[in-house]
């Protein structure tokens, strides 16, 4: 990524205000599994409140925050997030990105994109008349 879209742009990771903010007022608490960074301010606020944010590694996709670090952000608890997990279990997936608006989207029978063609009733459906 270039010095002008680092400076311009907000879409596309953290710009280098963000970036100096966090270097100049953050401490990093932590990383996740996808190398999202996480910090808080080394003092609080003038409301006595600890400011928490997230540098992205990558776009910038609030579904790429997990679970257990989207509560960390929002102040449901205090310590930070490997405290808290319990172990993985056996059914439990790696994370997928949201793919909206991608190639990579789903895309239902009878969806425009995949020509507009649907599968006829097969009998299992009975119309519903209003009389009565």
């Amino acid at each position: 990524m270039g010095f002008f879209s680092k400076i311009f742009t907000w879409w596309d990771g953290a710009t280098i205000g963000t970036l100096l903010w966090s270097w100049r007022k953050g401490e990093q608490v932590g990383t996740d599994a996808q190398g999202n960074r996480y910090y808080r301010s080394r003092r609080p606020d003038s409301f006595g409140k600890e400011r928490r944010w997230v540098i992205y590694n990558g776009a910038n996709d609030a579904s790429r925050v997990p679970a257990e670090w989207h509560g960390w952000l929002h102040g449901s608890f205090d310590d930070v997030p490997e405290s808290h997990l319990p172990p993985p279990m056996i059914w439990e997936t790696e994370f997928t990105p949201n793919a909206t608006g991608t190639a990579k989207a789903y895309l239902p029978q009878g969806a425009l994109e995949r020509g507009g063609k649907r599968a006829r009733a097969t009998g299992d459906y009975e119309a519903w008349s209003p009389k009565g």
